[in-house]
Parts: C-alpha cells; sequence; structure tokens
C-alpha cells in the first residue's frame, strides 16, 4: 500500500531536460506557434506524448517555464512536466502539474526549508482551571536565522508546490521526536495535522504510529488538531482519520472553532475530544456579550458529546475567568507562557517531583 503525495521529492538540476507533456492538445503545433521549438531554445527530442527542452541553466529553466506560462490557463491545467538531470536515467519521474513545478523553481528558499527540514518545534504551555500545566502545544518554527519563514506562508507555498503532505508529515514527526526529549510521560502533547495531507489514511498515519512506537511513547499521550484552512470536502474521510486514531489510543481535536470552516455545526458532526474557541472569540470576551453567548454555546454543545473545550489566544485574565466560570477547562495563551524551544525550568523540576 502507498500513497503519491509520500513518495520522495526529487532535487532541480542546475542542467538537465525539462519534459512536457498534454493530455489535449499537440505540444508540437501550440510550442510552434509561441516559437519555442527554434534551435536557440534547445529543442532536444520530439515525441507523440510530449517534447522536452534541454537547459544549462536554473535561469534558462526559469526562462523556459515563463515561456510557457503564456499558453492560455486552461491548456497549462492539463500539461504535466518533470525536469530530469542531463545524464538521467530512465526510471522513475516525478510528472507535476505545471503549477507545481512553477511554484518549485519561483521559491527555491521555500523548497530548501522543506526539503531539508529546516524547522524545528516551539512549545506553548496549555493549563487547567487551577493554573496548572498539563500539556504543550507544538507549533512549527524556523531553526535555523538564515532560512527565517513564517508558518503560514510556509505551508501555503508548499501546497502551491504539492509539498503540504511531505511538509506537514515532516513536521508532526518532528514534533513527536521533540516531545520525546522534551517532556514526562503523562504530559499531552497537541500536535496539528491538515487532514487533506493525508489521502490514503490507512498508509498516511502509519510514519506518525512508527514513530511513536520507535520512541516506546505513549500514544494516549497524544493530542492530534485538526487544521484545516479549506473547507472540508468529504467528512467521511475525517470521520475515518479520528476512528483510526482513536483506536491507537490517540485523542483527537478540532482548532479554531467559532471562526472559518471550523463551525459549530463542524463540531458536534465530529465530536472531537477536544474543542478549541478560536482567539477571535476569546480575546475581549469578558466584556462582550455576544462572544459570551458564543462560548456559552460551544461549551454546552461540547459538553453533550463529552469534549473538553480549550480557550486559545487567552492574554487577559478578565477573559480566562469568564471562560473558567463559563466551563472552559483548558486554555492556552500568551497570559500562560509563549511559544518556546522548551518547558519552564519550572515544569520539569514539578514534573520531576
Amino acid at each position: 500500500m502507498t500513497c503519491s503525495n509520500c513518495s520522495i521529492i526529487l532535487p532541480i538540476k542546475d542542467q538537465g531536460l525539462l519534459k512536457i507533456r498534454h493530455s489535449r492538445v499537440s505540444l508540437t503545433q501550440v510550442l510552434g506557434n509561441l516559437g519555442m521549438l527554434s534551435e536557440q531554445m534547445k529543442q532536444e527530442q520530439g515525441r507523440e506524448d510530449g517534447i522536452a527542452f534541454r537547459y544549462d541553466s536554473p535561469a534558462e529553466l526559469e526562462q523556459l517555464m515563463d515561456r510557457l506560462a503564456c499558453l492560455p490557463k486552461e491548456w497549462l491545467l492539463h500539461m504535466e512536466v518533470v525536469v530530469t538531470g542531463s545524464f538521467h536515467v530512465e526510471g522513475y519521474e516525478d510528472w507535476l502539474p505545471f503549477s507545481q513545478l512553477q511554484a518549485r523553481i519561483k521559491h527555491p528558499d521555500v523548497m530548501n526549508v522543506i526539503v531539508d527540514q529546516s524547522f524545528s518545534s516551539h512549545m506553548q504551555p496549555i493549563i487547567d482551571h487551577k493554573l496548572d500545566i498539563i500539556g504543550f502545544e507544538f507549533l512549527l518554527r524556523p531553526s535555523h536565522p538564515q532560512r527565517p519563514f513564517q508558518p503560514f506562508r510556509l505551508f501555503e507555498i508548499a501546497r502551491e508546490a504539492g509539498l503540504h503532505a511531505h511538509l506537514d508529515r515532516s513536521a508532526r514527526i518532528s514534533a513527536i521526536e521533540k516531545s520525546a526529549t522534551c517532556l514526562p510521560a503523562g504530559i499531552k502533547r497537541f500536535i496539528n495535522f491538515l487532514p487533506s495531507t493525508i489521502y490514503n489514511p490507512a498508509y498516511c498515519l502509519n510514519h506518525t504510529f512508527e514513530t511513536i512506537d520507535r520512541l516506546s511513547m505513549n500514544t494516549e499521550d497524544f493530542v492530534f488538531e485538526v487544521v484545516e484552512t479549506e473547507e472540508i470536502d468529504d467528512l467521511n474521510v475525517l470521520h475515518h482519520i479520528f476512528e483510526l486514531y482513536r483506536k491507537r489510543g490517540v485523542s483527537v481535536a478540532l482548532d479554531d472553532v467559532g471562526a472559518g470552516y471550523s463551525t459549530t455545526e463542524l463540531m458536534n458532526c465530529l465530536q472531537p475530544d477536544y474543542v478549541k474557541i478560536d482567539r477571535s472569540l476569546i480575546d475581549g470576551c469578558y466584556r462582550n456579550s455576544d462572544q459570551k453567548r458564543q462560548i456559552t454555546g460551544i461549551v454546552e454543545s461540547a459538553s453533550r458529546f463529552g469534549g473538553q473545550v480549550l480557550a486559545e489566544g487567552v492574554e487577559q485574565m478578565e477573559d480566562f475567568e469568564f471562560c473558567r466560570e463559563a466551563g472552559v477547562s483548558l486554555a492556552q495563551g500568551y497570559l500562560f507562557g509563549k511559544p518556546e524551544p522548551s518547558p519552564p525550568p519550572n515544569f520539569m523540576l514539578s514534573s520531576v517531583i
């Protein structure tokens, strides 16, 4: 059992061939009309199912892609491309939609971050109503000052390049490994995942469970959070993912409830173990009747299926006090601690004692 989106990432060579194929039009005719079949463009070969161009530098490859980008968008949607080395041995070729290769060439710094895994996890404490730390959320951050990035933008570009599954899996495994070195057993580890990257749940989730097993960790210490910036089209798939996690003892959480696509209807449908209320509802809630009403409604709904409610982005004690009175059992935010490379020293000391 395999998943094509979990395959290796082939590097783009400085010299090689740009191969093109199209399912609907004759490339010879189309590219000829663009003047791209001239000797100057160094056409390498022509075949019934595609055409290949030789390029001698990254700049020349970028020039070729820019010329192809002039084609009508409806043609580009059905065009596939692949870059191979000058002395490529026939075999595995990673054919991509045109837009994905275009994104990879346009953002080489981001590609290096993803391929080299130049990132690490910072940890933000999660506290209960007694202000005791019960766990940490693991958040992706740059591991090298020379390779800075904004996590949201990193995932955005990775999605454009067709690499968000690679990035999501690598970030998830990195967080699990980091937790093994920083936290004692019994402390919850909240780790994000994008459901849209799990194309074949039975196969894709094996990487996660194999890492936990390899490190001799307890699956009950893990909570995987659904983070989705796009609407979830197939709830049956997400239900299946939840079932697979829960069968292995892992809890699941729905992030950003009350904002975007994380609606209360979605929460009631999925019935996660943890419900994380979006910071937009928490900030200033103690003085806003509408926010109070929405928070109370989420707590009441979650109580019907036994979900624990967590307030995100808490920065004011007044907000925390209202949430606590409303039945919110957990909280995280700058009021209790910022994301840091390691847990607070006093936390580690109290955990040992």
